[in-house]
C-alpha cells in the first residue's frame, strides 16, 4: 500500500489501491471521482441508519472524513502524510433510502494544512449535511 501517490500516478487508481479503510468499506463507501480539485463518493442509506430509519449523522461524518482526508493526502504528495485535526458537521436533512453522495472540494490547500468542505446530498440532490475537515500535513519519518 502506498500512503501517498507517486508523482504522475493516476489519483483514482491510487485511491482504489489504498482502499477506503475497514469502517468505510463496511458502510458501503465507493469512490466515483478523485482529484485534488474534487472528490466524489457514494454510500447507501440502508445499513447506515439510526433506529428510527434516518441516516445516522455519524455516517455522514465518516463519508466526509474519508473524502477530506484522502484528498488532503493526495495534495500532501510523496514523503508527507495528512492527518485530521478538526472536523465539524451540520445536518440539515435526513435521508431515509437510496444513496447519499459526498462531494469534497478544497477551501485551503497549504504546505502544512488543508481545509475541505464536503457537501452530502440525497438521491434528489437535496443537501443533507455539510462537513468541514482540517488536516495537518507532516513529513513521514525516514525509514
Amino acid at each position: 500500500m502506498t500512503l501517498v501517490p507517486d508523482p504522475g500516478m493516476n489519483p483514482m487508481e491510487w485511491a482504489a489501491q489504498r482502499g477506503v479503510g475497514a469502517l468505510a468499506e463496511k458502510m458501503g463507501f465507493e469512490y466515483q471521482e478523485f482529484s485534488i480539485e474534487r472528490c466524489v463518493a457514494t454510500m447507501p442509506v440502508e445499513g447506515n441508519t439510526q433506529p428510527v430509519g434516518l441516516m445516522h449523522g455519524g455516517a455522514y461524518v465518516v463519508l466526509g472524513e474519508s473524502l477530506g482526508s484522502m484528498a488532503a493526502n493526495l495534495h500532501a504528495g510523496p514523503g508527507r502524510l495528512a492527518v485530521g485535526v478538526d472536523i465539524n458537521a451540520t445536518h440539515t436533512r435526513s435521508a431515509t433510502s437510496g444513496i447519499v453522495t459526498g462531494v469534497c472540494t478544497p477551501i485551503h490547500l497549504g504546505r502544512s494544512m488543508t481545509v475541505h468542505e464536503i457537501v452530502v446530498t440525497d438521491d434528489q440532490g437535496r443537501r443533507c449535511s455539510t462537513i468541514r475537515i482540517t488536516n495537518m500535513i507532516k513529513d513521514l519519518p525516514a525509514s
